[in-house]
């Protein structure tokens, strides 16, 4: 008790300061507001970057949850802490560099996601496995099983990822890095051409809409974007094929952002929800957080006794709930569809059952399943999307000990666009489970009544939004000193692109603060200017809703619903 009325106290002296101090002898004040990845980047890279070109900066990182790491995060089976479990983004690859190299630096453990489970990986349309592998590997037996089911197909699609992901990393070298427009620079490196048409248009273009394309990129897409291919633009379906040298941190990957912070020496508050950002009159800006007052005690708004010269706000803004000054943003904010994605663990001691997918009694089920749609289905956007299926995936995340009966329970992780119910998961495992998922009364009662499910959890998120087919992307500066990084998600999301966009941020604002003017190449000096968009941003809207009812073949009304 003594606690928290002596913390309750600090921060009520702390909060209650009348006046709102300005940055002295030459130190740059810089707000990040959200503790992501790319919030975490853009800290970490501020703080690099600023090192290098000798600038004094202080950084002050804002995160409204009691953790870092954002959309990145663990879950405890059986609340057993040496027990973790990815809830959010699971995998980074090898090409994700900002990742790697922070991996390294830290000296973090690096484990191979799909290493513990082992088995049969197999593509479920609803009805029947279409293709089945030895493994989550993609070894040789498996290629030729590949090549004898699509012919040329998995080579030429390996190919095309590859030089459309070379493309893309030209974002992070001079120079095309770093880029003050999103949009120009996926015009000059002519990366509008392949999101300005869905996935089923890109490989049909490059002669690959066939049955690799419906059953593997298809699976691919669903259950890294929740999309059929026809409702996701084409270099998302070329990022979704892209997991070469899968590898996850033991522990979480949150530990790479935790790090990242940490070394960049950030004031850090968390449980501090930005709720205001306003211009002074000295034309630097005040920051208002939600600050909890003590246990239990509500929070109260106040202004950050801190002036910032620059703010980087490092969350997707239409679910941030922070008001601003008017015309604080020059440049409005593109509000963007979210996907809406279940994410449900849970333990039990039973396997799949045969039956669920139609199988054969004693079949071997594969123990990752990804799924696509049924060869007669039309594909549909959003929750509809998942088609007979009803999910995305559900794989075997490992096999744990349980603590009440110490015999060995299967972790599985399921990926839907609906929650998922007891009479889902008492097909899945052929055998009954209760409407309360668990029994715990019966568990306290008896060591040896068996439970269906042993442990339950579930999440809803918004993870990313929904990749449609587009030619512009929300720039990263919306006026002068204030920033933004999200509007990267509608053109690639990822934990690296989130990385990317933070580190590119950074870069900016040191470059302002050391007065560095970096004159474009020859390269890209040459490159043709991109075309004068009409000002109006409804105007901009409605050419690029146009375009894409037009690439859909449907009545623009079905596509503004969407």
């Amino acid at each position: 008790m003594a606690y928290y009325l002596f913390r309750s106290l600090a921060l009520l002296l702390f909060w209650a300061a009348p006046a709102v101090v300005e940055s002295t002898n030459n130190v740059k004040q810089i707000a990040v507001i959200g503790a992501g990845a790319a919030g975490s980047s853009a800290a970490y890279h501020l703080r690099r970057f600023a090192n290098e070109s000798n600038i004094i900066i202080n950084v002050t990182v804002f995160e409204k949850t009691s953790r870092i790491g954002g959309r990145t995060l663990t879950v405890n089976v059986y609340d057993d802490p040496i027990e973790p479990i990815e809830l959010g983004a699971s995998i980074f690859v090898d090409v994700n560099y900002i990742l790697s190299n922070a991996t390294r630096d830290f000296k973090l453990t690096v484990v191979d996601p799909g290493a513990e489970e082992g088995g049969l990986l197999g593509i479920w349309d609803g009805e029947s496995f279409v293709y089945t592998q030895d493994s989550n590997s993609w070894d040789w037996v498996n290629l030729v099983r590949l090549f004898w089911k699509y012919g040329t197909a998995p080579y030429y699609t390996h190919k095309l990822v590859q030089g459309t992901v070379a493309t893309f990393l030209k974002l992070y070298k001079e120079p095309f890095f770093p880029f003050r427009s999103l949009s120009t620079r996926a015009f000059q490196l002519d990366l509008v051409k392949i999101t300005g048409m869905t996935g089923r248009q890109f490989l049909a273009a490059n002669n690959l809409d066939g049955p690799f394309s419906h059953d593997i990129v298809q699976a691919s897409t669903r259950v890294n974007y929740a999309s059929n291919l026809e409702f996701i633009h084409g270099l998302g379906a070329m990022v979704a094929m892209a997991p070469e040298g899968a590898k996850a941190i033991e522990g979480g990957n949150w530990q790479i952002f935790a790090n990242m912070v940490k070394a960049s020496g950030a004031d850090v508050h968390l449980n501090s929800p930005v709720t205001g950002i306003s211009l002074n009159a000295d034309q630097k800006y005040t920051i208002t957080t939600a600050q909890e007052l003590g246990h239990g005690e509500p929070k109260e708004a106040k202004p950050y006794p801190v002036a910032f010269d620059d703010v980087i706000i490092a969350t997707p803004f239409q679910f941030a709930n922070i008001s601003t000054d008017k015309n604080l943003i020059q440049h409005p904010i593109d509000v963007i569809p979210y996907a809406t994605l279940h994410v449900t663990l849970f333990a039990s001691p039973y396997k799949f059952s045969p039956a669920f997918f139609n199988l054969p009694p004693a079949s071997d089920v594969p123990v990752s399943i990804l799924t696509t749609l049924g060869a007669d289905e039309e594909a549909q956007p959003g929750k509809s999307g998942a088609g007979k299926a009803g999910f995305y995936s559900v794989t075997l995340q490992r096999i744990v000990m349980n603590p009440r009966t110490h015999n060995p329970e299967y972790v599985y992780k399921i990926f839907s666009p609906e929650a998922v119910t007891p009479d889902f998961l008492s097909g899945l495992l052929g055998v009954e489970v209760p409407e309360s998922f668990t029994r715990e009364e019966d568990s306290a009662a008896d060591d040896s009544v068996v439970n269906p499910v042993s442990w339950f959890h579930t999440t809803l998120f918004h993870p990313y939004p929904q990749k449609y087919p587009r030619v512009t992307f929300q720039d990263p500066i919306l006026g002068d000193g204030l920033y933004y990084t999200s509007g990267i998600e509608s053109f690639i999301s990822t934990m690296e692109t989130s990385a990317l966009m933070g580190m590119n941020v950074a870069r900016l604002i040191i470059d302002d603060y050391a007065g560095v003017t970096r004159v474009e190449d020859e390269e890209v000096a040459s490159m043709p200017a991109m075309p004068k968009y009409v000002d109006d941003e409804q105007d901009v809207l409605a050419q690029q809703q146009q375009k894409t009812a037009e690439q859909y073949g449907r009545p623009i009304e079905d596509i503004n619903e969407l």
